[in-house]
């Protein structure tokens, strides 16, 4: 009792004790995807590609084993069938991609790209672009979102095809060379022979309705390609 007594009568002392803390967690997030620097610099499984006009980047028949993405310059996909004669299947600027037939399996490929102007572009292997695709949502959206343009525009070309007459057709196709003009010259037999194209490779109807447009004043300038049309329907 005496002692209990004793013991409460003490003065109480706070003892501190030092507990070691656990070591601070390290920040696990992976750093910010850059879509902008991955398509504009070369790395680990991609390549920066320059090229001249007229060059060809792959051939109808070759390996398809690559994706190839357009920083600066114009492309246009052609097909040859097999009784030899060619058609201009699309052209192609700065933002677009091209070969991305090897993600859905496809071996060989369908067309033949070549540049109709001094061209930059980024080559990725596909091996990379399935892992990017995968890893990086940013990226992949954004690629989703072009294929679906891109699907968009392939149907107006289809319907222009069908439906259009060869003035209209012309029409069109200067415009998408217009754009491309902007970005770069393109050469001269390039922008010819694609607008031969539009209007069933007749040069005559070409220069036709190249004079009617510039009467029109829909056309300010031409040569190698025109430069500048102004809005028609």
């Amino acid at each position: 009792m005496l002692a209990s007594r004793y013991m409460e009568s003490l003065p109480t002392r706070r003892v501190s004790v030092n507990v070691p803390r656990s070591p601070k967690k390290a920040n696990l997030r992976s750093p910010v995807f850059d879509v902008k620097f991955f398509l504009e610099s070369a790395g680990l499984g991609r390549k920066v590609v320059k090229f001249r006009a007229k060059e060809t980047f792959f051939a109808q028949g070759e390996p398809a084993k690559n994706v190839i993405y357009i920083q600066e310059g114009g492309v246009k996909l052609t097909v040859v069938n097999e009784a030899g004669k060619g058609a201009v299947v699309t052209i192609l600027g700065p933002g677009d991609f091209l070969g991305e037939g090897c993600l859905a399996g496809q071996l060989i490929c369908m067309a033949t790209a070549s540049a109709i102007a001094p061209t930059i572009v980024l080559f990725i292997e596909k091996d990379e672009m399935i892992r990017v695709l995968h890893g990086e949502h940013e990226f992949s959206d954004r690629f989703i979102a072009y294929m679906l343009a891109r699907n968009i525009r392939v149907e107006e070309d289809l319907i222009d095809q069908l439906f259009n007459s060869s003035e209209k057709r012309l029409a069109r196709t200067l415009l998408l060379l217009a754009a491309l003009w902007r970005a770069g010259p393109c050469s001269k037999g390039a922008s010819q022979s694609i607008a031969r194209d539009a209007c069933g490779n007749d040069c005559s109807r070409v220069n036709f309705f190249v004079n009617k447009f510039r009467k029109l004043d829909f056309i300010l300038v031409w040569g190698p390609i025109t430069e500048l049309i102004q809005g028609s329907d």
